[in-house]
């Protein structure tokens, strides 16, 4: 595989490309296929190549459609992990934060600060301050000059200072420390890209429905569908990598083995509210009976979450219901001075944690195994990773790598902590353009910030296509926290298949919003149909789409249960319908998300 000359452009076209070179695997196999293209399928993509590797990944539906879209969005080192003493978990996360804030991704990961309200006036502080302190020390103990300040005591005064609408009676005192905040699908995507740009072949909406094995039983390729065609086809590898997530267990049963890992699904939910609703200028961290609520501050709103719930439902559509909402708001007003409602309330999200069970299923082998994410082989020739936490998606992915090379990765160790992702090489640059920018084209100093995190040095792309076709440089009319511009380079370097992908992971209008973005559609569509090629039919079944998801989904935000609202939700038609499943080569498999036995019978995920 050549990388001279190599684009990171992601589109229809060099999807196809990528697909015509996995047949082709069937002569020369690659030397491995990612199978999930989640946060940590995508670091195992960009680990693989950059070591000199023939790299494949593809994914079912679109980058990051799962969990890796729809976390807390917070780059950081679990400091909840310091109560179970596990330092060398919340040290690596640090160390791992901070490389991402420094080197890896700083348009991407940006710092954050948070007020840990205390309510009692001596033990609490000294306790709590003790345990930030030891972050603060964990943080400091990573390679590199420091990334974020020392932890503070702050007054009650100082408090009603930096949270206004924080309840006067709600603390005597509170610690300020920071974190890192990411746009979770703009960090996947532009793995995605970076690892393309070094010759990784990436294909979404392309489904894994059969593990092939060789005449030893050895795991040697799989058999893939294009869902964009129905085409099935083989393809042949020598390592196959599951990054399935909460389908572990549906991708691992195409082995036709009873090995692997045990991972159970537990729903997570967000509420986005306006900005401007709460007078605060940091985030609040909150310990509940069930989880950790964080109040976080995010350009022009707050994120406030989450829930930790089993689900026992499908696994491609979580959604929030009306207790999930009612739970979120319960807490994050009994410290809110001036209490929210769900008429405040712009948008929501749901994701699945996929939570990694104790132990790994007879016959499995097993490598680097951690509070967070284990390793393991349950067939030769198949890798498996589960568990784990978008912050240390890159240790995952090398453990994940090392593992299937095996005693051959001494030979091509990672690379990875050298490889700053698309955008932030020559990230002062654009800023230091940022001011011209903004007078040629009437951009605000907040939108002119808005383009420097999504895109770092590569705005300079965003630029070129205003200069070409200055309309570009308008914001949507109905949508104006973007461009023209930004719609039209999702299409031409970010891998657009469908009108969803921009609006629930190019951008972030499907909880940015009221209307979910309904509003914007038109325009966003026929920008997306100029770039795509599409007819007017074609256009317009893709706005009728995207209007039935989003109206199932606040629909479903109605209904008191995660049963009922799944039937809600699931009233709307996917865009790509995922294929049927054929295990061990034997037919009559099932659809990743229908319940399997063991998840059955494994019962509920603990919280």
């Amino acid at each position: 595989m050549s990388t001279s000359g190599t684009s990171s452009r992601l589109t229809p076209t060099t999807r196809q490309e990528s697909l015509d070179a996995l047949r082709a695997s069937t002569d020369e196999p690659v030397d491995v296929l990612v199978v999930g293209g989640g946060v940590t399928g995508a670091g195992i993509a960009l680990d693989a190549v950059t070591r000199g590797l023939t790299t494949a990944i593809v994914e079912a539906q679109d980058w990051s459609s799962g969990t890796s879209s729809r976390s807390s969005k917070l780059v950081h080192g679990g400091l909840r992990y310091l109560q179970m003493l596990d330092f060398s978990l919340v040290h690596e996360a640090l160390t791992e934060r901070d490389l991402l804030i420094t080197k890896l991704a700083p348009h991407l990961v940006r710092p954050v600060s948070f007020l840990y309200p205390l309510e009692h006036r001596v033990w609490e502080r000294g306790y709590v301050g003790a345990g930030v302190a030891l972050y603060d020390t964990l943080a400091s103990i990573a390679p590199g000059k420091r990334a974020l300040p020392l932890h503070k005591h702050v007054t009650r005064k100082g408090m009603a200072r930096l949270f206004p609408d924080l309840r006067h009676d709600a603390a005597i005192g509170a610690v300020r420390y920071w974190d890192g905040s990411v746009d979770d699908a703009r960090l996947v995507t532009t793995l995605i890209r970076t690892a393309a740009s070094y010759g990784a072949h990436a294909a979404s909406r392309t489904q894994l429905v059969e593990l092939t094995k060789d005449a030893s039983g050895r795991v040697d390729g799989a058999v893939l569908a294009d869902l964009e065609t129905g085409d099935r086809f083989p393809v042949k590898a020598r390592n196959v990598i599951n990054a399935t997530g909460v389908w572990t267990e549906e991708t691992e049963s195409l082995a036709g083995t009873e090995g692997g890992l045990r991972v159970l699904a537990s729903k997570g939910v967000h509420i986005v509210v306006p900005r401007e609703r709460i007078k605060g200028k940091v985030g609040l961290i909150l310990q509940t009976e069930k989880s950790v609520l964080f109040v976080i501050p995010w350009s022009r709103y707050w994120v406030i979450g989450t829930t930790d719930t089993p689900w026992e439902q499908e696994l491609q559509h979580p959604v929030a219901t009306s207790a999930d909402i009612e739970y979120v708001l319960e807490r994050a007003n009994s410290v809110l001075a001036d209490p929210i409602t769900r008429d405040d309330i712009i948008g929501t999200w749901a994701g699945l944690r996929p939570l990694l069970q104790p132990g790994t299923k007879e016959g499995t082998s097993s490598a680097k195994v951690s509070r967070e994410h284990t390793v393991a082989s349950p067939t030769p020739g198949l890798t498996v990773i589960a568990g784990g936490k978008l912050t240390t998606y890159r240790v995952m992915a090398q453990d994940a790598v090392d593992f299937a090379l095996g005693k051959g990765a001494k030979a091509r160790p990672s690379i990875t902590t050298n490889v700053p992702l698309l955008g932030a090489t020559g990230l002062e640059v654009q800023q230091n353009w940022g001011r011209r920018h903004a007078a040629t084209y009437g951009w605000t100093p907040a939108l002119v910030d808005h383009l420097l995190h999504r895109y770092g040095a590569l705005l300079s792309d965003i630029v070129e296509m205003c200069e070409a076709d200055p309309g570009m440089a308008a914001p949507l009319a109905h949508a104006p926290a973007y461009l023209r511009a930004e719609i039209a380079y999702a299409v031409s370097h970010e891998g657009v298949l469908h009108l969803e992908d921009i609006m629930l992971h190019r951008t972030r209008l499907n909880y940015e919003v009221a209307d979910r973005g309904i509003a914007a559609l038109d325009e966003i569509s026929r920008i997306a149909a100029d770039g795509l090629g599409w007819d007017e039919d074609t256009r317009l079944a893709e706005v009728a789409a995207y209007t039935a998801r989003a109206e199932a989904e606040a629909a479903a935000e109605q209904d008191p249960d995660d049963a009922t609202a799944e039937r809600t939700r699931l009233a709307a038609d996917d865009v790509a319908p995922l294929a049927e499943l054929t295990a061990g080569g034997t037919g009559g498999g099932h659809k990743p998300g229908s319940p399997t036995d063991s998840r059955a019978a494994a019962g509920p995920a603990g919280t």
